[in-house]
């Protein structure tokens, strides 16, 4: 009999039963009055939680379109651009920025550490920039970037807007847009709000709006600002089709996060990634990211010596649990484990207890019930 296969990559996450109710739904016109009244709480619901007073932006499309959309509304061509990078998805910047015209410098540390304060204020006073973007957790390393503390660097400097990529953080990690001096956050619906790939979300803040007015004109149609306020405050007009199932699937996602308190999710994933990871290290298993910088949304998993990387996932997913592969030069030397979203702790459970099995598979000495023994004692801790 073969395991059901519970899918623990870095999104898309599970996604729960009454989010998908919600994608099961008969779709309706965009121009329902309900569905506009759902939409309109929802944008409603995003801009409160996430603590902004400027406007939040619920579109179709992904998570680099989302990227787009940040730096199509902060920049103009000639503009200077100063990227934080703590791995692949951090130097996704650069391509998208140059292809714009924008003059990128690069701040890069090495892959599981972090760019320091120190090394980001040093660079801010050495020219002008108009935007410094960071992602807070980078999924091809597993690293969180000190987001706040970015913050209040930049805020020293008042022409710089700080773009943060919460693809792999939001709803998990915390992100207060207006305290932290965030100007523009984005993420995608897949990651830790449990829904389906498909919908970009972008928060601005006022200073990213009168950015994008200063411009007049951009470029740009899909991704302005401009063009898809009207729609975020009245829905019932139009500009491009909503998607209308996953939009209420994220109202779904959104009432969980509310009913769970944000604050709470915030530290269930802490605490339980913490937990996840030191069961890891008691089997033999290291974390590429630096104690302090840990994701709590998804942990890098340095295989102990002597284990095949094609050899251990391969006995894994046959034990009923579906892991990543590394990125980069981390390929072969490491999986990728997602623990974001609406998962539980039985599923927790039974992913170190399948780690465990697919260890013993692979002929490596283990204790089997160690690292769920670990885990469960330090969640009661």
């Amino acid at each position: 009999m073969k395991n059901n296969k519970l899918v623990m990559i870095p999104g898309p996450t599970p996604v729960a039963r009454s989010i998908q109710d919600q994608m099961g739904r008969e779709t309706v016109s965009f121009k329902d009055p309900q569905f506009v009244q759902d939409f309109k709480e929802l944008v409603a619901d995003l801009k409160n939680l996430w603590e902004t007073k400027g406007e939040c932006f619920v579109i179709a499309g992904t998570g680099t379109l989302a990227m787009e959309i940040a730096i199509a509304n902060t920049t103009k061509s000639g503009d200077n651009v100063l990227i934080i990078s703590q791995g692949f998805f951090g130097d996704r910047f650069i391509d998208l920025c140059q292809r714009r015209g924008l003059n990128v410098d690069v701040l890069s540390s090495q892959w599981g550490d972090v760019v320091s304060e120190k090394e980001l204020e040093t660079k801010l006073s050495e020219k002008k920039y108009a935007v410094v973007t960071a992602t807070h957790v980078d999924t091809s390393t597993g690293v969180r970037a000190p987001i706040e503390e970015y913050g209040q660097i930049i805020k020293q400097f008042e022409d710089t807007l700080f773009v943060v990529d919460g693809v792999c953080a939001t709803a998990a990690e915390p992100e207060y847009i207006d305290e932290m001096n965030i100007d523009v956050l984005l993420t995608g619906s897949q990651k830790a709000f449990g829904v389906a790939p498909g919908l970009a979300i972008v928060w601005a803040g006022p200073r990213a709006l009168e950015r994008r007015r200063s411009f007049g004109t951009i470029p740009d149609s899909y991704c302005d600002f401009e063009k898809w306020l009207p729609i975020m405050h009245d829905p019932m007009k139009y500009y491009g089709t909503p998607a209308v199932n996953l939009i209420w699937a994220l109202k779904e996602s959104v009432r969980i996060i509310q009913e769970e308190g944000l604050k709470n999710r915030y530290a269930r994933h802490r605490k339980e990634a913490e937990a996840l990871q030191a069961g890891l290290e008691t089997i033999g298993f290291s974390i590429l990211a630096k104690p302090g910088y840990r994701a709590a949304t998804l942990s890098n998993v340095v295989y102990p010596e002597g284990i095949d990387d094609v050899t251990f996932r391969k006995y894994l997913a046959e034990e009923g649990i579906v892991v990543a592969d590394g990125i980069g030069a981390t390929n072969g030397k490491l999986f990728r484990l997602g623990h974001m979203g609406n998962i539980d702790k039985h599923v927790l459970v039974s992913t170190l207890a399948a780690i465990e099995r697919a260890l013993y598979r692979c002929g490596y000495p283990v204790e089997f019930g160690k690292s769920v023994g670990t885990f469960s004692k330090m969640l009661f801790e």
